[in-house]
């Protein structure tokens, strides 16, 4: 399939149009300061001349400021510093901006916002959140309709096969922006497309949104597979039916026409089930070889949204009863505590 070709109103983008400032963009912040936050810097400050970055810790800024990358993540990234507004007042940084990108892990962003007095129903806010809201169980873009009543046309969504690692190598990586204005999604889509980031819009925010987060889940599953030493083969037919699982659960949630061997679906499910960089499919292979979830957290020492994500999908599709064999068995095995080979051998039977 040709990138920039897809159902839901595409279009295909390959340089920058122009400043941010111009049209609805105007100033732009990032807010978080993790592996994507800094990745999407990078982005934006090869087309922008500055933006300001919201980051909770204020050592870490200064650290920042005096070694011109980010201490905690992506250090062979480096900036320039004198580009940057840095600010750990998430309303300063929301105020004096039009455009916020949230980059904070959804378990998090819940009590970021708590401080947060500025109105956003007037700013455009882009999740980058491959998450869901936990306690809320709604993914991101909703709970800022629902909560900060931000407007559709308002909220966008920036999605597809994108590793931080590898952004930050200038490797090739197809982006979709997806907003129910279209023209605002193509004029943020035009700002981050470059050589190495190509990009295409779409209006179907809830679907690449519940997309992120089921491929998260379907990860985890990837990688206690390969825990437990099932081979190349088994791994096929996992992703095969972890694809018809979430075209079915799309289907339900928000039934319009899309393709999910679009990029944007299908590729951000492989990329994450196959890959080494994924942190989701590194926690399910530790718990394949025997780890407890407890423990594989703590060495992880990073977050792997797909074990919050399996529980706020179980408890959605209670309500929605799509088939979903494979989130029932990465809840069993991560809530439940069944064993991941008793699980899993389950699993195999079920498909065909």
């Amino acid at each position: 399939m040709e990138f920039g070709k897809i159902i839901n109103s595409n279009s295909n983008h390959s340089s920058p149009s122009g400043e941010a400032g111009k049209g609805a963009i105007g100033r732009i912040a990032i807010m978080g300061g993790g592996s994507w936050a800094t990745a999407i810097a990078k982005i934006m400050l090869e087309s922008t001349d500055e933006i300001w970055w919201y980051m909770r810790r204020d050592d870490r800024i200064e650290e920042f400021r005096r070694l011109s990358h980010n201490p905690a993540y992506l250090t062979s990234v480096h900036f320039d510093v004198q580009r940057i507004h840095f600010s750990s007042d998430i309303n300063e940084v929301a105020n004096a901006c039009q455009t916020l990108i949230f980059v904070t892990p959804s378990p998090y962003m819940k009590s970021h916002l708590k401080k947060l007095k500025v109105r956003l129903r007037d700013k455009f806010i882009i999740t980058a959140i491959k998450g869901i809201v936990p306690d809320e169980n709604l993914v991101v873009s909703e709970y800022f309709h629902q909560v900060y009543s931000v407007p559709d046309e308002n909220l966008a969504v920036l999605g597809g096969p994108s590793h931080a690692e590898e952004v930050a190598l200038r490797r090739l990586t197809y982006l979709t922006v997806g907003c129910a204005d279209l023209d605002k999604a193509e004029e943020f889509a035009d700002l981050i497309a470059s050589d190495y980031i190509k990009t295409k819009t779409s209006d179907d925010v809830l679907g690449i949104e519940y997309a992120s987060v089921l491929k998260n889940v379907y990860a985890i599953a990837a990688g206690i597979c390969n825990g437990l030493k099932y081979g190349d083969n088994f791994q096929a037919v996992l992703m095969t039916n972890a694809a018809q699982e979430m075209e079915r659960f799309l289907r339900a949630v928000h039934p319009i026409d899309r393709n999910i061997i679009d990029s944007v679906y299908m590729g951000d499910l492989l990329v994450t089930g196959y890959s080494n960089f994924s942190r989701n499919r590194v926690f399910g292979n530790m718990i394949g070889k025997g780890y407890s979830v407890k423990s594989a957290q703590i060495e992880m020492e990073m977050i792997a949204e797909g074990y919050f994500g399996t529980k706020c999908m179980k408890d959605i599709n209670r309500h929605m009863h799509v088939n979903m064999p494979i989130l029932d068995a990465m809840y069993n095995i991560l809530y439940e505590r069944i064993a991941p080979s008793i699980e899993i051998k389950l699993l195999t039977d079920s498909f065909r």
